[in-house]
C-alpha cells in the first residue's frame, strides 16, 4: 500500500478515511453502535486525538446530530470526554489518555460483578444441582479473568514504561 503517505510520514485523506471505516466495521462487529465506532476511529486516527463536532461531520460525511449521538454514546462508556477550546464556543471530544487501560479495568470491575451474582445464584440453585454447579463454575471462570486481567494490566505497565510508551 505504498504512495499513502506524504513526504512529512502523514497519511492521505483517503488512506485515513480507509482505515477509519474499517476499523469501525470491526468495532461494530464487536457490538458498539456503528455510528459510534466511526466517530471514535476518527478521533483515534486523528493527529491530536481531539476533534470538534464539525470536523468529526466533515471527516465523516456525517450530520451534527449524528456526531452529537455518537459522542454522548461514547461519553457514556467514558471513552471520550468534551473539553472546551480556549476562548472558543466550541466543544473538543477527546481520548482518555489511558483509553484501553481504563476500559478494561471498567470491564473487570464488571467481572466482579458478575461473579458475586453468579456466586450468589449458584447458592440459591444449590451447588449440589447440575444448575448450580454450572453457575458456580461460571463464577469460577469469572474469577480467573479477574486474577489474570490484573496481571497483565501489570504487565502492560511494565511493557509500557519499559519503552517510553507513557
Amino acid at each position: 500500500m505504498g504512495g499513502e503517505n506524504d513526504a512529512t510520514g502523514r497519511a492521505d485523506d483517503e488512506a485515513v478515511s480507509r482505515f477509519v471505516e474499517r476499523f469501525a466495521a470491526e468495532l461494530t462487529e464487536a457490538g458498539m453502535q456503528r455510528m459510534a465506532s466511526r466517530v471514535f476511529a476518527a478521533l483515534l486516527s486523528s493527529e491530536k486525538g481531539s476533534m470538534t463536532s464539525a470536523e468529526l461531520a466533515e471527516q465523516l460525511r456525517i450530520s451534527p446530530a449524528a456526531v452529537s449521538g455518537a459522542v454522548r454514546y461514547l461519553s457514556q462508556v467514558d471513552m471520550v470526554s468534551r473539553e472546551r477550546d480556549p476562548g472558543s464556543r466550541r466543544d473538543r471530544y477527546v481520548l482518555h489518555n489511558e483509553l484501553w487501560y481504563e476500559t478494561f479495568t471498567r470491564r473487570d470491575q464488571l467481572l466482579a460483578r458478575w461473579e458475586k451474582a453468579l456466586r450468589d445464584g449458584a447458592t440459591t440453585l444449590g451447588r449440589e444441582t447440575e444448575a448450580g454447579a454450572r453457575v458456580a463454575q461460571t463464577a469460577d471462570f469469572f474469577a480467573f479473568l479477574q486474577q489474570e486481567m490484573a496481571g497483565m494490566m501489570d504487565r502492560w505497565r511494565a511493557y509500557r514504561d519499559e519503552r517510553g510508551l507513557a
